[in-house]
């Protein structure tokens, strides 16, 4: 059905196009900078004349502002904006896999696998498919679409959409340790990594040698091996002596799993480095750079990596703050006001990372909150796989002060006005407490 709705949307370009402007507008995260990659690329191989934009969010003032003159056309966003999409007259076309809970109005044509209840899958992977029907010769925009799964966490239960996606990209999977990036040496992947805490290892030098020499993972003359060149004892090895390191952590799935390689500028790289250098650039304000960087464009590539850099510095700075403020705690939950100590765009970074650290039991809900100008920035992750709705949670604590929210059940996030701070703190705290009861 989802390819039903994506020829209808293939068949109103095509004719909408010849006396109106395409205005494509996509999410500013990996998945929507990789959908954007992945459309304009299919665009523009179609010879369609398309603007592009990339947003954080969108809200009533941005809808309003939008041209009536264009063919509008939103990825990885809008599923929660329908309200104020129906007040508009222009024809909108939406990519998305986020969750609809508004009536989707008469101008507006919706690809999302929800509507069908088809399988789980990002908006770059959508994008895909929209590329692959409008030609075969968009395959080689198959990594892109992965790129975007990763980046969505989506990659735990491969359905078959993605294993063909998969092959179309000739990607190498290979079990392991979910530690990133993995085509780097293992000394340095350990001790820089912001993917997977390890106590006692990870920033330090000593640390990481002394759990190498415990997995019995030799240093080689030209240093040590890659995790990608690990052979499957030594791989082993390694993965027992971080949980040992890592007592009291019972979900191996949150440390194991695949790993993505894959050629990218022509050389074989982690696809989820790749996804956290895109994430990176539009996480510190650039995603121009982002968008650059997934289409090839080589000083894209350098500017990209620079970013990476300075971003792993203010992540690094983000944690250590996280770790010694203040939280305000309860039953299977904490909450992080960090204000105007950690920026907007990297907080829902930081939830994830802690979401994914041996502090944090499974199902834990983790709330974490930062100055957005005049607005707050709230992100909603759950540790592990398994527990409450962080979205609908969140949701009833936002909107009794009008905010705006979205996301998934494990991961979700708010924009509220700064003023209702306390208002929200003290609402989100009875949630989660009446939450606690009902369990």
């Amino acid at each position: 059905m989802m390819q039903e709705r994506i020829k209808q949307a293939i068949g109103q370009i095509s004719s909408l196009s010849q006396n109106k402007k395409i205005k494509v507008i996509s999410h500013h995260d990996t998945d929507g900078v990789t959908s954007a990659a992945i459309f304009s690329r299919a665009l523009q191989r179609a010879n369609k004349p398309f603007s592009m934009q990339i947003v954080k969010s969108l809200d009533k003032e941005f809808i309003e502002n939008l041209s009536k003159d264009d063919l509008v056309i939103f990825l990885d966003l809008a599923s929660g904006s329908l309200d104020y999409l129906s007040k508009k007259s222009n024809q909108i076309i939406i990519l998305d896999h986020h969750e609809i809970e508004q009536q989707i109005p008469e101008n507006v044509l919706m690809i999302n696998p929800l509507l069908e209840k088809e399988e789980v899958c990002s908006s770059a992977a959508i994008c895909y498919l929209f590329a692959k029907q409008l030609s075969q010769n968009n395959k080689d925009l198959a990594v892109l679409a992965v790129t975007g799964m990763i980046g969505d966490m989506l990659e735990d239960n491969l359905t078959k959409m993605y294993n063909t996606i998969i092959n179309d990209a000739d990607i190498t999977i290979k079990k392991g340790l979910l530690l990133y990036p993995a085509t780097r040496p293992l000394d340095r992947a350990l001790e820089y990594s912001t993917s997977l805490y390890i106590p006692g290892v990870t920033g330090s030098f000593k640390g990481v040698n002394d759990l190498l020499r415990d997995a019995s993972i030799s240093r080689g003359n030209n240093g040590y091996k890659s995790l990608a060149e690990l052979t499957n004892e030594e791989m082993s090895r390694l993965i027992t002596s971080v949980m040992l390191r890592r007592m009291g952590e019972n979900e191996t799935s949150r440390i194991i799993g695949n790993l993505y390689l894959a050629k990218f500028f022509n050389n074989v790289e982690d696809i989820r480095e790749i996804s956290a250098t895109i994430n990176a650039c539009s996480r510190m304000g650039f995603p121009e750079t982002a968008l650059g960087f997934c289409l090839g464009n080589k000083e894209s590539k350098k500017e990209a990596e620079r970013i990476y850099l300075s971003y792993k510095q203010n992540l690094a700075a983000a944690l250590r703050y996280i770790e010694e403020t203040e939280k305000i705690t309860g039953k299977n939950y904490t909450i992080i006001n960090a204000q105007d100590k950690i920026k907007d765009t990297i907080i829902g970074t930081a939830a994830s990372i802690m979401s994914f650290s041996p502090l944090y039991p499974e199902g834990t809900i983790i709330i974490a909150m930062a100055y957005d100008e005049d607005k707050i920035k709230v992100s909603a992750r759950l540790a592990g796989r398994k527990g409450r709705n962080v979205r609908e949670i969140l949701a009833r604590a936002v909107i009794p002060i009008s905010g705006e929210v979205g996301g998934h059940p494990n991961a979700a996030g708010a924009l509220i006005a700064r003023e209702k701070e306390a208002q929200f703190i003290e609402e989100l705290v009875k949630q989660l407490n009446i939450e606690v009861v009902k369990i």
